[in-house]
């Protein structure tokens, strides 16, 4: 299969400039970028699809380029309903050293800031260099711009396509850039630059787009969505990735395996098989996690990821860490408590009952659980306290409440 057979398979070819940049994405030898803004200290989920598609280019021969948006993020991409919220120069910055390290640790990219070629650019020279080159009637016709017409579009977001087709030009000319790669909202911004370095330099540059990655109710995975995946094990640890993708839809799990994995694509299709046959099993699923997971943060972490899901499947609070605590569940729900209360009382505390008689009907009905194990009306001490730190209360089957001994 070639890479082009294997884009296309996996569905993450969309828009192709021109028919012969299949031949030259089979060939090899093509040197390429893709580029992101600043507006976050770590990629998320969202942007992994398009980065996984460069390290295919990248080992099929071609050479990646990562632009990390350093004066772009200061003015952010069109959103299609709303004004983008400008970040502070100093955020940028320091989004941007924290984009550079993360992508040089896990994908090994070359990272450029166009913020490096825009400081020595005036307003004449922008002007007369690039914005001679662009019809108006052009730019309205893009769909992103159109979409904003009606809800009013201020001259700054305009100007983002003339400023990443810039980028295109600036690195065709010192980087030997010939290719854009992005995600198909991009479209508009890669044909513009495509254009400019026709009509400026006479040379053809090719560019490519592949479907936004969506959730299950067709939300694309961004933080603007609020369904956020981070990248920063720090800010999603690796359980959370292992349970967001461990429970996908089995709808979805096939098309995510095609996209985020490097498994083949006759591993795929019997995970498919497996998959339709005994879906309670999970096989795709698990296999999904495991990849993701171990590509990120490496199999240690995968395997951590996995005893913990089994620990709280099983109840096995008494097993973890104070760490373990804080990856299993949200930080918005653990709440601060005392030590040497009562149960009814911890359980009004933690929201786990509506009233002391409440709590006192629960625990009697054999509801309540302390660390795993089964609660009686008890005061609860410091040593039961995991780590002298966290207690966790469950109610039912599903319903637990972390307390944080203060």
């Amino acid at each position: 299969m070639t890479l082009v057979e294997d884009l296309k398979w996996r569905g993450l070819i969309k828009d192709i400039s021109s028919p012969e940049l299949e031949e030259k994405l089979n060939k090899g030898g093509m040197t390429f970028y893709i580029g992101t803004d600043p507006t976050a200290d770590s990629l998320h989920v969202g942007h992994l699809s398009s980065f996984l598609i460069s390290k295919r280019l990248k080992d099929a021969g071609h050479h990646p380029i990562l632009l990390v948006g350093g004066g772009t993020g200061m003015i952010g991409d069109p959103k299609p309903t709303t004004e983008r919220a400008m970040i502070s120069k100093e955020e940028v910055r320091k989004n941007f050293e924290a984009l550079k390290k993360q992508v040089e640790d896990i994908f090994g990219f070359e990272v450029v800031n166009n913020n490096d070629w825009y400081k020595d650019i005036n307003v004449i020279d922008f002007l007369r260099d690039y914005g001679k080159y662009f019809n108006v009637n052009y730019m309205l016709d893009k769909d992103i711009i159109r979409r904003r017409l009606e809800s009013g579009i201020t001259y700054t977001e305009f100007s983002y396509m003339i400023l990443q087709a810039l980028d295109f030009k600036y690195l065709h000319e010192h980087k030997n850039v010939d290719l854009q790669c992005a995600g198909s909202d991009q479209w508009g911004n890669i044909t513009a630059g495509i254009d400019l370095i026709r009509r400026a330099t006479g040379d053809e540059v090719y560019g490519f787009t592949m479907p936004l990655v969506t959730d299950s109710q067709g939300k694309k995975f961004g933080k603007s969505e609020g369904n956020a995946l981070w990248l920063n094990k720090e800010k999603t640890s690796s359980y959370k990735l292992y349970q967001f993708f461990v429970n996908v839809e089995d709808s979805m799990v096939i098309d995510y395996l095609k996209i985020y994995t490097f498994l083949s694509k006759e591993e795929i299709e019997e995970l498919e098989k497996k998959n339709n046959e005994h879906p309670e099993l999970r096989e795709a699923h698990k296999a999904l996690a495991r990849e993701i997971i171990t590509f990120l943060h490496g199999k240690e972490e995968y395997e951590k990821a996995e005893k913990l899901a089994e620990n709280l499947f099983n109840n096995k609070f008494k097993e973890m860490s104070k760490q373990d605590i804080k990856d299993l569940f949200n930080e918005q729900d653990i709440k601060e408590v005392q030590s040497n209360v009562g149960l009814v009382d911890m359980l009004v505390t933690l929201g786990a009952a509506s009233s002391k008689r409440e709590a006192r009907e629960f625990i009697s009905n054999g509801a309540i659980s302390i660390n795993g194990e089964k609660a009686l009306d008890t005061m609860i001490t410091d040593d039961m306290f995991i780590e002298d730190t966290y207690i966790v209360i469950k109610r039912g089957k599903k319903n637990y409440y972390i307390g944080k001994k203060i």
